[in-house]
């Protein structure tokens, strides 16, 4: 057996509950702690629940009743989808570790809501500590960073959007300012793309107020007069900023455009390249539209490990050309949606790192130059729904709009409740996130070896399902630890090899045995791409879309050579099956 497994079985249940006895112990003894806490403080108030009404008949048949429906939700739950074992490999949702699900089970008993130290005098702390752990494994400087816990990737995209809307709203009501005083013509792309220091200086020299400020600001006042006043300014129709995203994005980002009231016509995708990834010079045709018709773009966004096949955006290169932008005065908000792909960063700085295609390395390497990150430890940080998060570089990027909340202490210098577009917010995840910090640690030695652990068991399973069956046509190339794959014939026509493998996928959907998803690429996003996977097979391309059979290996028995030799024939003999 090797290392990686006796780690990876040191922290997990096991497939066949094999740490069941271990588990409940540690389980049995929380509860232990949190009865005995509970009888010690204020041991001498009377109790509400003597034992003569405890032991009535109606106070038992009341409790009956409850364990009857206990029971009753317990045999439904054992017909919920199994995505502990192996044998799941359709989405991103896996096993979870016991110190996260110690974590989690811990503080739900205290209930803690993160909004203020008012009601999380612990829970408060430990979301710190939790969040500097993360920082950490990202490459940010934990003393410097600043973040905190949200309810998935898609909150946590959010509030990079209203971060970077913040920054921008502020430097462009100061230009607005500097230009209605002076009588000088705005330049709305150089005001917005100023940074703080830039805007401490001008503020101080023109003497421009926080109060003429808010009366300037398209935020917080009346954003048609806030228009047509940029507009006089700058002598040209103000059509307000754009949100540069690559084709390869997550749903959120259209839903951020919407929520956030920029409309979809600000909302500029960018093309990918063949592989899949952000194409640079797209992005640098789209900044350099943007600018020419005087739009300042709100924010960059790449990806580390789209949702459809895992791949990873060429971070650095992106990251290279707004530091150029930068050289010339534009500070372009850079913001990394690493809800898949960033915890793969604890596999850097160690011999895990060497399983990453070079290309993956360096973006993930360079997540640390961008102003924000989206990690959603839920996915590959093995932690219970709900818990995305959002992390900052520095308390500047951290800056949002203030809120009142008069029952609430805004004393507490460390309360997140005017910092957060969530109001109340369990400190259980952050709590999971914390025991798996403090246990595996987020460092290369054990949890960044179960993130490499997840890219063999891809690789193994990319070569034995290329082996084993001629029609297999991989999607490549692979960042992460997910699988595609189209089922096609020499020759074939893309909708013939659309059909086979959607009949293909069709069959594993009933199929007990085995659970795998399908994605669907458009050409209008991945036109390059696909022409690329047809080619491979010497296909004629006659559809708009690729139909591709995914799978998911964040499980980390996966790379167990029992398993291995157990199911992956099994798999094959499954996907014969449901071709024909």
């Amino acid at each position: 057996m090797s290392d990686k497994t006796v780690s990876a079985g040191a922290y997990f249940l096991g497939p066949k509950s094999e740490n069941a006895s271990w588990l409940r112990s540690e389980f049995q003894a929380v509860l232990d702690r949190w009865f005995d806490w509970r009888r010690a403080l204020f041991a001498d108030d009377p109790s509400p629940l003597p034992e003569q009404v405890r032991l009535s008949p109606d106070f038992l048949a009341e409790r009956e009743i409850m364990a009857q429906r206990v029971r009753e939700l317990t045999e439904l739950m054992a017909g919920e989808v199994p995505k502990y074992t192996p044998r799941y490999i359709g989405h991103m949702v896996s096993e979870l570790s016991v110190p996260a699900l110690l974590g989690h089970f811990a503080t739900l008993l205290h209930n803690p809501n993160n909004t203020s130290r008012d009601v999380a005098r612990v829970s408060g702390r430990v979301e710190d500590e939790a969040i500097a752990m993360l920082a950490g494994m990202v490459g940010y400087d934990p003393a410097a960073a600043q973040g905190h816990f949200t309810s998935g990737g898609t909150l946590a995209n959010f509030e990079g959007v209203w971060r970077a809307r913040y920054r921008m709203d502020h430097c462009l009501s100061l230009g607005l300012c500097i230009a209605e005083r002076s009588g000088k013509p705005l330049d709305p792309v150089a005001s917005a793309h100023m940074d703080w220091s830039r805007f401490s200086e001008l503020a101080a020299a023109h003497d421009i107020s926080e109060a003429k400020l808010r009366a300037a600001s398209s935020v917080l006042g009346n954003p048609f007069e806030i228009a047509a006043r940029i507009s006089e300014a700058s002598g040209r129709d103000w059509r307000g900023p754009v949100l540069l995203v690559p084709g390869n994005k997550h749903f959120s980002w259209l839903k951020a455009a919407n929520v956030f009231g920029l409309g979809e016509e600000a909302f500029w995708p960018v093309a990918l390249d063949a592989q899949g990834r952000l194409s640079l010079p797209a992005l640098n045709a789209a900044i350099a539209r943007a600018h020419s018709d005087g739009r300042p773009v709100l924010a960059v966004i790449s990806v580390a490990g789209t949702t459809e096949a895992g791949e990873i955006d060429p971070v650095d290169a992106v990251c290279d050309r707004l530091d150029e932008y930068r050289q010339s005065g534009l500070h372009i908000w850079h913001h990394v949606d690493a809800a898949w792909g960033g915890f793969l960063c604890a596999m850097l700085g160690g011999d895990a790192e060497d399983r990453l295609e070079a290309g993956a390395r360096s973006a993930l390497k360079a997540i640390r130059r961008a102003n924000s990150v989206t990690l959603d430890p839920h996915k590959l940080g093995y932690v219970p729904y709900s818990c995305g998060a959002f992390l900052v570089r520095d308390r500047d990027s951290y800056a949002n709009s203030l809120f009142a909340a008069p029952y609430i202490d805004r004393a507490a210098a460390n309360d997140r409740w005017m910092m957060t577009l969530e109001g109340s917010r369990s400190g259980a995840g952050a709590a999971a996130v914390w025991l798996t910090g403090k246990t595996l640690t987020f460092g290369p030695d054990r949890f960044g070896r179960i993130m490499a652990g997840t890219i063999d068991s891809r690789v193994f399973f990319s070569r034995a399902l290329r082996d084993g069956n001629p029609l297999v046509r991989l999607l490549e190339p692979a960042d992460s630890n997910i699988v595609c794959f189209s089922l096609a014939r020499p020759g074939d026509t893309l909708s013939e090899a659309n059909a086979r493998t959607a009949r293909a996928f069709a069959g594993f959907v009933p199929d007990p045995a085995f659970s795998v998803s399908r994605t669907v690429l458009a050409a209008e996003n991945y036109g390059e791409m696909i022409n690329t996977h047809v080619v491979g097979y010497d296909g004629v391309v006659d559809a708009p879309t690729l139909v591709l059979i995914r799978c998911v290996f964040m499980n980390p028995f996966w790379e167990n050579e029992d398993f291995r030799a157990a199911l992956m024939p099994e798999f094959l003999a499954r996907l014969e099956t449901h071709i024909n």
